[in-house]
């Protein structure tokens, strides 16, 4: 019945900022993975029932102080008209009401459901500003690489691609910044169920960021050399959709070779260096 509650009470505070956060996750193709974090983070507490079991129940206080100030950032997030810092404030009371009234072991055994919770959170705007830009001049000079390697005449400015028929934009949508983010959410879910150790998982997951990069940086060659080729509405229309999932599924095969490979690495040096 205080679980209920508790839902309940959280539910009513946060009701404003889940509303919109559940608009956010419908309106954008790139956050709509936020509709399975909390499904993938209460499947990962499910797995943790029987540890959770073994624990002894020893509320802390220290909990309670956490959950004050992710209350307070609550406030301070509806002051300053600061989405993000409300619904990061929603994880930091998630975890005070487990450290309050489980204690801490049991808190230190849910941080990583919990903490993951975070990958559902769409980045602030000042952020993907901040990152977007660099990314879309990263693609456009790859773009132009690429090009010149096949002997197509181009000149770029910025992130504008100049083409002896047309000229391409590398603009917000295609810096790659979006996808970067569901990448990585991916990432820490392979991660997790397809490697044992803390290392590997790391790796897999920091991996995700140049593999998402480069992925798109090739999504923008490739746009330019069917503009080339074609005309600008070859790269237009379903070519520009279709070739966002293209490339998505590619760093997702990337991310599954690596992972094979570390894999493959790890079983030899458990053998001493021999065949795996």
């Amino acid at each position: 019945m205080g679980v209920v509650v508790l839902v309940a009470v959280v539910a009513g505070l946060y009701h404003d900022v889940l509303a919109h956060l559940w608009r956010d996750w419908a309106a954008d193709p790139n956050n709509s993975h936020g509709f399975l974090v909390p499904l993938i983070a209460l499947y990962l507490v499910w797995e943790r029932r029987d540890r959770l079991r073994r624990l002894p129940v020893r509320p802390s206080v220290l909990g309670a102080l956490l959950l004050g100030l992710a209350v307070l950032a609550l406030v301070a997030g509806n002051v300053g008209a600061e989405l993000f810092v409300q619904r990061m404030s929603l994880i930091g009371v998630i975890a005070g009401l487990i450290w309050f009234n489980l204690g801490f072991a049991q808190a230190r055994l849910l941080a990583f459901p919990v903490l993951f919770l975070m990958l559902a959170v769409p980045l602030p705007a000042i952020v993907l500003n901040a990152v977007s830009f660099p990314l879309q001049l990263f693609a456009a000079r790859c773009a132009e690489q690429v090009l010149l390697l096949l002997q197509i005449p181009v000149f770029r400015e910025g992130n504008i691609v100049h083409l002896a028929h047309t000229t391409l934009e590398v603009a917000d949508a295609c810096s790659g910044i979006r996808s970067l983010v569901s990448l990585i959410a991916l990432a820490v879910v392979f991660a997790y169920f397809a490697q044992r150790h803390w290392a590997a998982r790391a790796l897999l997951v920091v991996s995700a960021v140049p593999i998402a990069v480069l992925t798109n940086a090739g999504r923008v060659a490739g746009t330019g050399i069917l503009a080339q080729a074609f005309g600008v509405q070859a790269a237009q229309g379903f070519y520009h959709t279709f070739s966002g999932w293209l490339v998505f599924v590619a760093a997702v095969a990337i991310l599954v070779a690596e992972s094979g490979l570390i894999h493959v690495v790890a079983v030899r040096r458990r053998r001493g260096g021999g065949p795996a």
